[in-house]
């Protein structure tokens, strides 16, 4: 269970990485590449809660269904959470599964573990299958795992494994426990894992990755990660708790003082009475901005977001459209978006951390081509568990820093704009062949959601010459759909059919569900 090195590949650097540039885009690559450096105020992301908690301990920490908690009364359960893995036997550098449903103990479940030096793998035990939740626990090495009363039965635990129920666990007495109830947890540092996230994987289970509590420290205690939010603010908690945006959400909250209101079946309902939201454009496309008028703060990620709903809420709050992988941990580029901004991009790096656009050869592109965005500095996670022929894979030696240092290839490519910001064009496998052509699925959606009326599309490819696009609403009209993207784009590119729907299916997680709009075309018989 104790936490385990990731070896990864070291090579030689050139003798000048940037050899193949300009004079102009060499300062270029450093000036566009580097977010700004900035110290982070700790090392230790629960450090961050507690400030909060003792500064003001009868704020409102958190509310679900009518039930309040203060920040004064979390952090007590919190203590005695850790006191009590500490008793089972969690130590610095283990893993504690976190398989539940959100709400209030949610929130113990998270601080008690990384209170007691540990990190936590979260999961929905009511939408992960029995053999994802085995994989997990032996992938993660977990020993103690937390749930609730009600979803006890559904945990496969091996034997051997602890298995505590957080809704019936002893009330936190009213002044600290005796020190000598359980043994205190050693001192962390920023290297230890904060949690560990499981990402879909090609071979059908998915893979850890494992996150620190310096590159979470490091998104979300700064700006713009922390999203301005302050004591007072409300947070909404919409997102499914095994996703790495949830994170963003419930410890951004938390760290800065804010009132987590977390969700229950009526989404709605929440974002009504909140100031910040955080989602990906499919959960924030469900919203309608008129019931949502109290709003200050909205940032997406996850997948492109359409430049029509950017638009519709940078009118009426201060907009982040973001963009990162789990592995370089949330995010690592944010733009603010103005309704009048001549394009939508994902913006310039955070603090700390840089962004590459390299060619196949690992080269940086001149300033303005096409080419893999790769990811470095603070936010690259410690990488994947017991999983060396991914870690080769995707992170490599880091040539345009010092000190040894990893990048993680996002699989993302995009460009740099004159002006140093970046454009997302779709990832490496959304490129497809259609008739022998390379073609972006994304820059075809792109286009359909220029359609009056659309607010949303999405492409799939059903064989070698035929590419399929869904768009919403049902109003849309799929003749113009269609024509939009002939004008804006080659013969080629032109879907065979635009099948409008209600809403476009979505995953667990807020993304658009590709598979099932496969099935949909599939009993439709679109692809005939």
């Amino acid at each position: 269970m104790r936490q385990k090195t990731v070896d990864h590949p070291r090579t030689e650097p050139t003798a000048d990485p940037l050899e193949n540039l300009s004079d102009n885009d060499r300062l270029l690559f450093h000036a566009f590449g580097w977010g700004e450096s900035r110290p982070v105020p700790h090392t230790l992301v629960h450090h961050a809660f507690e400030h909060h908690a003792a500064a003001a301990p009868d704020a409102i920490a958190a509310e679900h269904r009518g039930e309040r908690i203060t920040y004064g009364e979390l952090n007590r359960r919190a203590d005695r959470l850790a006191r009590i893995l500490a008793g089972y036997g969690v130590r610095r550098g283990d893993r504690v599964g976190l398989f539940l449903r959100r709400g209030i103990p949610m929130l113990t479940g998270i601080l008690g573990t990384l209170k007691a030096g540990a990190g936590y793998v979260p999961q929905d035990v009511r939408i992960a299958t029995e053999p994802q939740l085995r994989h997990i626990i032996a992938t993660a090495g977990t020993r103690v795992i937390l749930t609730l009363s009600d979803l006890a039965d559904r945990i496969p635990a091996p034997e051997g494994h602890t298995c505590l129920t957080l809704d019936t666990l002893p009330d936190p007495p009213a002044g600290p426990a005796p020190e000598e109830d359980f043994p205190p947890p050693e001192p962390g540092r920023a290297e230890d894992t904060c949690y560990v996230l499981f990402t879909s994987g090609t071979t059908g289970n998915p893979n850890g990755v494992r996150i620190t509590h310096g590159n979470v420290c490091n998104i979300l205690l700064g700006e713009p990660g922390g999203l301005g939010i302050r004591p007072g603010w409300r947070v909404a908690q919409l997102l499914n708790i095994a996703f790495d945006m949830a994170a963003w959400e419930i410890l951004g909250c938390l760290s800065h003082g804010g009132t987590l209101v977390i969700r229950d079946e009526d989404l709605a309902d929440t974002v009504r009475e909140v100031e910040v939201v955080i989602a990906t454009p499919t959960v924030l496309g469900s919203i309608d901005p008129a019931s949502a008028r109290r709003i200050r703060r909205v940032a997406v990620a996850g997948e492109p977001c359409p430049r029509p709903l950017a638009d519709r809420w940078a009118r009426l709050c201060t907009f982040h459209n973001a963009c990162g992988p789990t592995e370089t941990t949330i995010v690592n580029t944010m733009q603010r978006h103005e309704p009048g901004a001549l394009r939508l991009t994902i913006g310039r790096p955070t603090p700390n951390n840089t962004v590459y656009v390299l060619d196949e050869h690992r080269r940086p592109c001149p300033i303005g081509e096409t080419g893999e965005m790769w990811a470095g500095g603070a936010g690259v996670s410690a990488g994947y568990l017991d999983n060396p022929r991914l870690n080769a894979e995707r992170y490599a030696p880091d040539p345009f820093l010092p000190g040894n240092r990893l990048m993680f290839r996002t699989r993302d490519l995009g460009r740099w704009t004159p002006d140093g910001e970046l454009e997302h064009l779709g990832r490496t496998d959304d490129q497809v062949k259609v008739r022998g052509f390379r073609v972006e699925l994304d820059s075809v959606s792109a286009a359909l959601e220029v359609v009056p009326g659309c607010t949303r599309a999405a492409t799939i490819k059903l064989d070698d010459r035929t590419l399929v696009s869904f768009v919403q609403p049902t109003a849309v009209d799929p003749v113009e759909a269609a024509a939009a993207v002939a004008a804006a784009l080659p013969y080629y590119c032109v879907p065979a059919r635009v099948y409008p729907l209600p809403a476009l299916p979505s995953t667990s997680r807020g993304k658009i569900d590709k598979a099932a709009l496969l099935r949909i075309a599939r009993t439709e018989g679109i692809a005939a």
